[in-house]
């Protein structure tokens, strides 16, 4: 007499291989971000969690400065974001103002290269 066995199904099911950075539901590239980090010698160790974090900063910020942008496009009313729209967004909000201070190529055109 044969008696059927209870055994748990095994799915062998193929999943599907998932990016760093759709695992963490981000846009911003997880693993540039993980080659770069080591070569600007921050620091001497990194926690495996630090790009997580640092691509989580970077998406907020862009997404600030895009919403800003935008903003900046619609009261122009234009339906495509310029550089010159991310220049003034930039140059509106205080905070944003002063975090990118340093990186303007050249202080009296405001940073936006081809403007007199």
């Amino acid at each position: 007499m044969s008696r059927k066995r209870n055994l748990p199904q095994c799915s062998h099911r193929k999943k599907h291989a998932l990016s760093c950075s759709s695992r963490a539901e981000l846009q911003f590239p997880m693993s540039s971000l993980d080659c770069v980090l080591p070569e600007g010698q921050y620091a001497q160790r990194l926690s495996s969690y630090t790009p997580v974090f640092l691509a989580g900063v970077l998406e907020h910020l862009m997404a600030h400065i895009l919403e800003l942008a935008a903003r900046e496009a619609r009261s122009s009313r234009k339906v495509r974001i310029t550089p010159e729209h991310v220049q003034r967004a930039l140059n509106n909000n205080e905070t944003l103002s002063r975090l990118f201070q340093a990186s303007r190529p050249f202080p009296g055109d405001g940073g936006v290269p081809g403007n007199p």
